[in-house]
């Protein structure tokens, strides 16, 4: 009897090791990754979206693996890419702030992937800098402006001719398109009638308001269709097999709560992988990751060790990619400076994917933010509904509750993500959760520690100045 079921377990360890293997890469892929500008997660219709009608985005997903805890560490467009092309937290690699600058030195993937063969291109919106950080080759065809009005129409030839080069060498290629970016100018708003819109719960409910929401769903449309003309011309050339698809949201929409902020739906990204054969098709993950944690993924699939090109603040997830493992890692990391983008107001967060820990370190100030609250460009409003809650909210209690939840906040929040994605109910005062806040919290503190991360200092003009300039901070 032992030796029957002895050799059950090696016949069950042997199929096992012979799955692993057929798992297994025969070869280096190319890498194709395809970035939004400004979308929201969940108004994708893959992460339960109820408005937005995406069928290249839903096909890819059909075809690939989306994880549903993928985050970003500040929700602002340019430290978010710094991370994602460096593997480095904000304050590892400098971008600590919108509209700042990497330190000079830092390696970013076109570094490390050249160093291992690659050809390395980016399409579209740049938005970091120095190009010494970044020096990826510049791809034309795609609007680098995201605030142009309206967008210029793409041309895929100058992403074809990168993708077909050189047959014996692979890419890296990063189309980082800027829609549904403000302005929301493009795409067929008569898809969506106003009346119809489901208005998610954070998002306070005005006729402009909807309107504008309305401008917003078109151009995540229009935005679906320039992905489905990206994976076209990679059909065409025969690269469907031999390149790893990334598809992801970036931060969230320009709406209160979401871009600039540490809310879930500011952190929180879509992220899709493809790759016939070697990606499971069809299936969604847990395991957390983080945008830092893609550039040694990209390093590993070339075939590199990330330690070579270390240290570097993010880990590896290619067993998840490859359907090996379901996990990856424990925590994600956040943090918000808001200047220039508005008064200082820095915010730091943690999060396991179940629960959400905030700490906003300037509890006292009112939050304000100039792009989604102010002007921009003289007396135009850069959001003209943000208006219309202010003059709704003194007899409208729901639209008075979620003006004061953005303006006016708490010193710790908690959420149970779970249960409550748009972080509508705090649960940080609550007993019963004392001991998950008490462990998030510590955890942050372990993090901001490592990072050396001063908190309040760091968001402010001199700190920002200094940065830009490559002078010490502290």
């Amino acid at each position: 009897m032992r030796a029957a079921v002895m050799w059950l377990v090696c016949l069950g360890a042997g199929l096992w090791g012979l799955a692993s293997r057929a798992a297994e890469p025969s070869q280096r892929p190319n890498f194709l990754i395809i970035m939004a500008d400004d979308c929201t997660y969940n108004d994708l219709p893959v992460y339960g979206g109820k408005n937005a009608f995406t069928p290249n985005i839903d096909r890819l997903a059909r075809e690939g693996l989306v994880f549903d805890r993928a985050y970003l560490s500040m929700a602002m467009c340019q430290p978010c890419r710094a991370e994602l092309y460096t593997g480095l937290y904000p304050m590892r690699n400098g971008c600590c702030w919108n509209h700042s600058a990497s330190r000079p030195g830092i390696r970013s993937l076109a570094h490390y992937l050249s160093a291992l063969g690659y050809r390395t291109g980016l399409a579209g919106k740049v938005h970091v800098e120095p190009k010494t950080v970044f020096p990826f080759e510049d791809v034309p065809g795609f609007c680098p402006n995201c605030t142009a009005d309206p967008t210029p129409p793409h041309n895929v030839e100058g992403i074809r001719e990168f993708m077909t080069r050189k047959n014996d060498q692979p890419f890296c290629l990063i189309v980082a398109l800027v829609e549904p970016h403000v302005p929301w100018v493009m795409g067929d708003r008569s898809r969506y009638p106003v009346r119809n819109l489901k208005l998610p719960p954070h998002i306070a409910d005005t006729p402009k308001t909807r309107e504008d929401f309305a401008a917003y769903l078109a151009e995540i449309t229009y935005m679906d269709s320039q992905v489905g003309d990206i994976l076209r011309v990679l059909d065409e050339a025969g690269l469907r097999d031999s390149t790893l698809v990334l598809f992801t949201s970036e931060q969230g929409a320009q709406f209160p709560g979401c871009k600039w902020t540490n809310w879930n739906l500011g952190v929180h990204t879509a992220l899709i992988a493809r790759w016939p054969g070697h990606v499971p098709a069809g299936r969604r993950t847990a395991a957390l990751v983080q945008y830092a944690d893609v550039a040694p993924t990209l390093i590993e699939l070339a075939g590199g060790n990330p330690a070579d090109f270390g240290p570097l603040d993010g880990t590896s997830f290619r067993e998840v990619l490859l359907g090996l493992k379901d996990e990856h890692r424990r925590y994600a990391y956040f943090a918000h400076n808001n200047f220039p983008e508005g008064p200082p107001y820095p915010i730091r967060s943690v999060t396991d994917g179940e629960w959400h820990y905030i700490r906003n370190l300037t509890p006292q100030e009112v939050y304000i933010e100039k792009h989604v609250m102010g002007q921009l460009g003289g007396a135009t409003p850069h959001n003209k509904y943000w208006p219309t809650w202010m003059a709704h909210s003194w007899n409208n209690p729901t639209i008075y509750g979620l003006v004061k939840r953005y303006m006016v906040r708490p010193a710790e929040e908690l959420y149970r993500l779970s249960e409550d994605p748009y972080e509508m109910t705090n649960l940080a005062d609550r007993a019963e959760f004392a001991e998950i806040k008490a462990r998030l919290a510590k955890e942050l503190d372990r993090w901001l520690a490592e990072q050396k991360d001063p908190g309040v200092p760091l968001d402010t003009p001199e700190a920002h100045k200094a940065m830009k300039e490559g002078q010490p901070l502290f």
